[in-house]
């Protein structure tokens, strides 16, 4: 699997019709990203990510310093997680990047212990070649699949 691979982006990645340099701004901003979940090093972040950026998803925060803390704290929970970036596209504006994510949960994070496999897809708005707002959009069924499982009925109760 691959997280940045050239070789992978060549076939899998594209600008808008036109391929005018923000796009290409935006889509390296964008694997930036991507490689700091990959790898848990999220030091190369201030130079794709916006300071006031917002995270759109459960349990995200505002700014940049709060993405660089989950990118840390998510490589810890999930040291095995690999991304699988299936498509990107971007413009001047958004990157919409297709994913799968595979890997070992240790339990923590909302999710139950146990390998996961999903797919996700990633829409990030940048403006100036910087990351400003990220939402995620996962299948309904596959997100239900990493749920915990209900707690269980106490038998005694009446």
């Amino acid at each position: 699997m691959n997280s940045c691979n050239n070789a992978a982006e060549s076939s899998t990645s594209s600008a808008a019709p036109g391929n005018n340099s923000m796009a290409e701004k935006n889509l390296t901003a964008n694997r930036i990203v991507v490689n700091a979940f990959q790898t848990g090093d999220a030091s190369k972040i201030d130079s794709a990510v916006a300071s006031d950026f917002v995270g759109h998803t459960e349990g995200a925060d505002m700014g940049r310093d709060s993405l660089k803390a989950m990118i840390v704290a998510m490589k810890k929970e999930f040291s095995d997680m690999k991304t699988d970036v299936l498509k990107e596209v971007g413009d001047d504006e958004y990157v919409f990047t297709l994913m799968r994510f595979t890997g070992t949960s240790n339990g923590n994070m909302g999710m139950p212990k146990g390998p996961y496999d999903f797919h996700s897809l990633e829409v990030s708005r940048f403006k100036d070649g910087m990351a400003v707002e990220h939402w995620s959009y996962m299948q309904p069924k596959e997100m239900m699949a990493m749920m915990p499982p209900p707690p269980a009925a106490d038998a005694k109760k009446k």
